[in-house]
């Protein structure tokens, strides 16, 4: 529980939206009703949610790592990345991308943060992106490492093989989405994340596991990853 000389926060632009949606839904009778029954509830729980999560990750930030939680407070860049980041979480129930985004929180209040730019930027690619999108940068960003840290036996292949046949390995439930993969690497590659180019590709063994994220994708996963000693 967050400790009281923090002060929750007021309502967000979220709160807002909803209250303008239930205003407009009052003029048609037994609407509003249905809207609050089905809308508020899950959307108040996932808020609290939220600013817990949020809340005792700062805690932690200040005791740990001596995060000065008054100097954020005055710090507009970090307060827009919280508000930002807060609008995409409220909008999504994925663990995985909201996990990214409390990330980004801590790391932008950590020193020595990205440009606010790019902050933005890559907060709109949590947004935009599925969760597949975020799993898949991840293995290709090294893909031993990832069959390691996943307690998962590194693949073998012959003299050559496919990325696509890494890919399936580690995600198996992909083994038969093929247009869905490909189009999620073609996103990848066009926001400048990803540079291995085709995953049906004939290649070497030992090149199916080379790292295929750029310098900007691997500054884009940083961001959105638990810095280290949290």
């Amino acid at each position: 529980m967050i400790e009281d000389k923090y002060e929750p926060p007021g309502p967000s632009t979220a709160d807002t939206a909803h209250l303008v949606v239930g205003s407009l839904l009052s003029v048609i009778p037994g609407l509003q009703e249905l809207f609050q029954y089905f809308i508020t509830p899950p959307f108040q729980k996932r808020q609290v949610k939220w600013m817990e999560d949020v809340g005792k990750a700062l805690q932690e930030l200040e005791e740990d790592q001596g995060v000065k939680l008054e100097e954020l407070q005055t710090n507009d860049i970090f307060i827009d990345t919280v508000l930002h980041a807060t609008q995409i979480a409220l909008r999504n129930s994925q663990s995985e991308k909201r996990e990214a985004l409390k990330n980004a929180i801590i790391n932008a209040a950590l020193p020595n943060p990205p440009d606010e730019s790019v902050q933005l930027m890559f907060l709109n690619l949590v947004d935009t992106f599925t969760v597949w999108h975020l799993r898949i940068l991840r293995l290709f960003q090294n893909p031993q490492n990832w069959f390691t840290e996943n307690n998962k036996p590194i693949p073998t292949f012959g003299i050559s093989s496919l990325l696509s046949r890494l890919l399936t390995i580690a995600y198996p439930e992909l083994g038969n989405q093929r247009e869905f993969y490909d189009l999620i690497i073609s996103e990848l590659d066009a926001k400048g994340l990803y540079s291995g180019g085709s995953t049906h590709a004939m290649m070497s063994a030992t090149g199916a596991f080379e790292k295929r994220t750029t310098d900007l994708g691997d500054k884009f996963l940083q961001f959105i990853t638990t810095p280290s000693g949290q």
